[in-house]
Order: C-alpha cells, then sequence, then structure tokens
C-alpha cells in the first residue's frame, strides 16, 4: 500500500494499492467514462471544478512515478534476495517445480524443433530446380494455403525469440512490464490454439472420411444437375415470363451447358482424388493448425469451381462490352463525348453517317440486352455465392490469428491488468477529520505549513484534510478486442463496398477476397537445429523464472 501527499491550500492524502506485476497497475487511458461507484451527495469544489478543467500532462508523470516506483522496488529485491535463494534450492517443492518446467521445456523445444526441421525441409527442396517447377505452380494454385503457410511458419521460427524480455525499459515500470507480457505472450498462444483447433478439426475428419466424401459427392452432383443445368436450360426458355432472344439465349445455353459437361467429366475421374484430398486437409490441420487447412479449403473450392468462374468472366465480358458501347451511342445521339482526361462529357459534332451507323447499332443491342442481362444475374449470383463462402472462410482465418488469447485469459483470471482510467474514492473531507492514527502527520503537516507562513508571512489558516484511495476502471471485453479487430478490418471499408456494388451493375466482376490483415511476415531464418532447440528451451526457463 502506498501514501500520496499533496500539500497545496489543503492537504491532500490519496492511498493506493502498490502496483505489481502480474496484479494490477495504474493508467490514464480512458475507455470507459462512466463512474463505477456512488458519488458524493455534494460533491466538493476542488472536484468540480476539477471536472471543468482539462487533464493535466502532470497526472501522467505521477501514474509513472507510481507504476515506477514498486517496479524498481521489486527488481532490486529480487536482486539482493539471489544469495538467499540458494538455500532453498534443495526443498522438495522447488524441485519438483523445476523438474516440471524442465520436462515442460524439453517437451516444447522438441516438437518445435520437428515443426522447424520439416518448415526448412520444404524450403530448401524448393529452392531446387528439379522442384521448382511444382513450387511456382503451387504457389499460384495454393495461393491461400502459400499465404497463411507463410505466416504459420514465421510463428514457429520466431516464437522463442518473441517469447524472451529482450525489453529491459519494461523491468522499470510495471504498465510497460505488463504490454511487453502481452506481446510476448500473444504469438504462441495464437498458435496454441490454432492448433488445437486444427487437430480437433483433423481428427474428426480423419474418422469420418467416407461420410464426408460421399457428402461431397452428393452436393456436387445436386449443385450441378439442379442449379446450374436446371438454370442453363431455364433460361435458355422464358425465365419468369420475358421473352427473350432464342437465338442469344440458346448460343450461351449451349456453351455453358458445353463446359459444365466437360468440367463435369473430368471431375468424374478425379473423384477418387477426393478421399486421399480430405485426408490431406485433416493431416495439414493436425501439422499446421486450423488455419492452414481453411486457406486449403479455400484454394480446393476455387479450383472445383473454375468453370463457373470461367462463364461468369465470358458473359461479363459480354455484358459490359455491351453496356459500354449502348452508353456510348447514348451520348452520341445526345450529342456528347467522354473526355477521359478530364473524367468529364464533352460537347462534339457527330456527321449523319455517325447518326446513321449509331441508329443500326444501339437497335439490336438494346434488345439483346435482356437475354444477356439474365445470364449475367444468374452466373453472377451463382459466382457471389461460392466468392461468398470463401469470403466467410477468410474472415474466420482472421478472426483466428486476430484474437488476442492472452489477453482474455489473463482478463477472465484477473481484470485488474487492464486498468482504464483512475478515478478517487473519497473517504474523508473536511476541517481537522483526522484519526487517532494520523496525529503524527498532522503534526508534521502543522509544523511544516507554520514555516512557510513564518517566511512568506501568510495569514494562518484552518487546514483542510482529503482523504481519497485511488482506484482503477477497468476494460471490458469488448474494449480489449474492438482494436484487434479494427486494425484487422482497416482495408475494408464503405466505400469500396459501394465500388464494389456499382461496378456489379456495370459488368465488373466482384472481388473474390475480403483483403484482411494478417499477421506480417518475417524473413527467413536460418539456425542450426541444435541451436534452435537451445533457443526454445531457454526462452521457456526464463520466462518462468520471470513469470
Amino acid at each position: 500500500m502506498g501514501i500520496l501527499y499533496l500539500n497545496v491550500m489543503y492537504t491532500y492524502v490519496i492511498v493506493y494499492d502498490a502496483p505489481v506485476f502480474g496484479s494490477h497497475h495504474f493508467s490514464l487511458s480512458f475507455w470507459n467514462s462512466s463512474p463505477q461507484s456512488k458519488a458524493p451527495v455534494k460533491k466538493p469544489n476542488w472536484v468540480i471544478d476539477l471536472h471543468k478543467r482539462q487533464p493535466l500532462n502532470e497526472m501522467e508523470t505521477v501514474i509513472l512515478s507510481i507504476n515506477c516506483a514498486s517496479a524498481a522496488k521489486i527488481a532490486y529485491k529480487k536482486l539482493f534476495t539471489q544469495l538467499e535463494t540458494s538455500s532453498r534450492n534443495f526443498s522438495i517443492s522447488y524441485l519438483i517445480s523445476s523438474l516440471t518446467w524442465w520436462l515442460l521445456a524439453t517437451i516444447l523445444s522438441s516438437s518445435s524443433s520437428l515443426y522447424y526441421s520439416l518448415i526448412q525441409l520444404f524450403y530448401v527442396l524448393s529452392s531446387f530446380p528439379i522442384f521448382s517447377w511444382v513450387h511456382i505452380a503451387s504457389r499460384r494454385i495454393l495461393k491461400n494455403t502459400w499465404i497463411n503457410f507463410r505466416v504459420r511458419s514465421c510463428q514457429i521460427l520466431y516464437w522463442p525469440i518473441f517469447l524472451q524480455e529482450n525489453d529491459m525499459t519494461s523491468i522499470s515500470c510495471v504498465e510497460h512490464a505488463e504490454k511487453a507480457a502481452l506481446q510476448r505472450h500473444s504469438t504462441w498462444s495464437a498458435m496454441a490454439v490454432d492448433l488445437v483447433l486444427g487437430n480437433l478439426i483433423g481428427l474428426g475428419l480423419l474418422f469420418n472420411t467416407g461420410s464426408v466424401c460421399s457428402w461431397i459427392f452428393n452436393f456436387a452432383k445436386e449443385f450441378t444437375n439442379d442449379i446450374l443445368r436446371s438454370g442453363c436450360l431455364w433460361l435458355m426458355g422464358v425465365p419468369a415470363g420475358f421473352k427473350l432472344n432464342t437465338e442469344l439465349a440458346g448460343v450461351l445455353g449451349m456453351v455453358s451447358l458445353n463446359v459444365i459437361q466437360i468440367w463435369s467429366t473430368l471431375w468424374f475421374f478425379m473423384a477418387s482424388f477426393i478421399f486421399y484430398l480430405i485426408r490431406a486437409i485433416a493431416i495439414m490441420g493436425i501439422t499446421f493448425g486450423a488455419t492452414v487447412s481453411a486457406a486449403f479449403v479455400i484454394d480446393a473450392i476455387t479450383f472445383a469451381t473454375l468453370h463457373i468462374t470461367a462463364l461468369h468472366w465470358a458473359i461479363t465480358l459480354v455484358y459490359s462490352h455491351q453496356i459500354q458501347a449502348l452508353a456510348a451511342l447514348w451520348r452520341l445521339f445526345r450529342g456528347r463525348k467522354l473526355n477521359p482526361l478530364r473524367q468529364r462529357l464533352d460537347s462534339y459534332g457527330y456527321t449523319v453517317k455517325q447518326h446513321v451507323v449509331g441508329s443500326l447499332l444501339f437497335t439490336p443491342l438494346l434488345l439483346l440486352l435482356p437475354t444477356t442481362s439474365v445470364f449475367y444475374i444468374f452466373f453472377t449470383i451463382t459466382s457471389t455465392t461460392i466468392n461468398s463462402i470463401c469470403m466467410l472462410i477468410e474472415f474466420t482465418i482472421s478472426i483466428i490469428h486476430a484474437t488476442p488469447y492472452a489477453e482474455i485469459m489473463m482478463w477472465l483470471f484477473r481484470r485488474k491488468r487492464f486498468p482504464s482510467g483512475v478515478w478517487f474514492e473519497i473517504e474523508h473531507y473536511g476541517k481537522n477529520v483526522l484519526n487517532s492514527s494520523n496525529d503524527d502527520f498532522e503534526d508534521r503537516s502543522n509544523t511544516a505549513s507554520n514555516s512557510r507562513r513564518e517566511e512568506h508571512n501568510i495569514p494562518e489558516k484552518k487546514p483542510f484534510l482529503m482523504v481519497s484511495n485511488l482506484r482503477s476502471n477497468f476494460l471490458s471485453i469488448g474494449q480489449i478486442l474492438l482494436p484487434h479487430y479494427t486494425t484487422m478490418f482497416s482495408g475494408i471499408s464503405a466505400s469500396s463496398l459501394t465500388t464494389s456494388a456499382r461496378g456489379v451493375l456495370s459488368g465488373k466482376r466482384m472481388p473474390s477476397k475480403l483483403g484482411l490483415d494478417l499477421p506480417p511476415s518475417r524473413p527467413w531464418m536460418h539456425m542450426p537445429l541444435r541451436q534452435y532447440w537451445i533457443l526454445c528451451h531457454d526462452s521457456i526457463i526464463s520466462s518462468a523464472g520471470n513469470g
């Protein structure tokens, strides 16, 4: 417990609990301004004036001093008692604790070294000319998988470095030590949760591979027959009572049906690989986590629906050029011309021949627009549905990466480690309100005040005493998660969504990815296997000693 004395015109006594690493500290970052205790019936004038003023920078210095004083004391005591702890090394509890941490460090270091050797093996094989073309082709086909595999590889390579306490300035301040601890624990906690989820999903797929295969076959058959083929035949007739151009609808429908049939035939011969594909997804989930297996699912869905993407791209090309031609011909009739440099419409005098040719082109293009539009709408809806599924999986991957699991666990067990602003709980306020235990303090304050009055010829005033407790507000779980999720969605804005929606009407393709932020990629690290094992082992032992 600490006591802070402020002597100006009044005597303020502020009582606070000394900040301790792993327990609590103070912070001026205000997240919630609502008070957590009942205010007194009548607030003092100085409290009312304090709320009207802007916060002073000196308050930050006071809070920093409070957080640093306890940290320095604990660090000094830890250094001073190093010789005394040698006598307890032979106690049974200390030996059991040391042995437990040594076994845990050995197991984790060995498993991390196994991952490290596998990752380095893949990296070395990809550099050989024999496997270079396989590496390049796989990076283009399995783009999402490679990105998440790179993220997972960097986490495995760098987690022992992040776990070590390299910031010496954090020792002198409890608040800095807490922030440094959260940063150290964020990498390994995210990796651990991802691996746990990957093992759960992977084991479920391994034990139910047959049922998953049969479900995929049935879904693919129903999707191809009931949606794609039936939809194309429906558009070739009279969809929803609209009379379309029979010849153009027949051409577009027959091309679509032929592409669907060719792709279905190819997948019939590749159906035997579905069993091994599911096993590969399960093994990737068990080995590298749920994010890598989910990214592989996105790439598999993208490759499996390649014929829909091709048909959508083709009909989008036809529809967009038709819209652009109609817009240009409409400007011709109005005597306008698009100026792409200035992004405006300028006046332009067209000849009679140009008007005649424009009229001859405008009429058939306008009459054929409904037929093109219904095929464009059909394949846009189908492609958007598939892209939405991939975006949902991508969103799940980003949520797994962005969620601060270490902070959530610490918040559940000790909310005091997440302060959000300070407030004062007033205990006493008035004239000469002193308990018997504060007699010494009254004598000291009276002696000091009398000496100051004699020096400066200040008239004697009756002392006022203010005794208050320094308290902290605490962050809620939503306030902890909000900054991480805001960073994840920083690349998405309302303007980009509006632009995409307008682009669909003009014949532009919808984006197939959300563009969410992932953990940053880091340079590749080469280190001997034995040195990496020692690095992992020492980082765990050192973190256990600091904790």
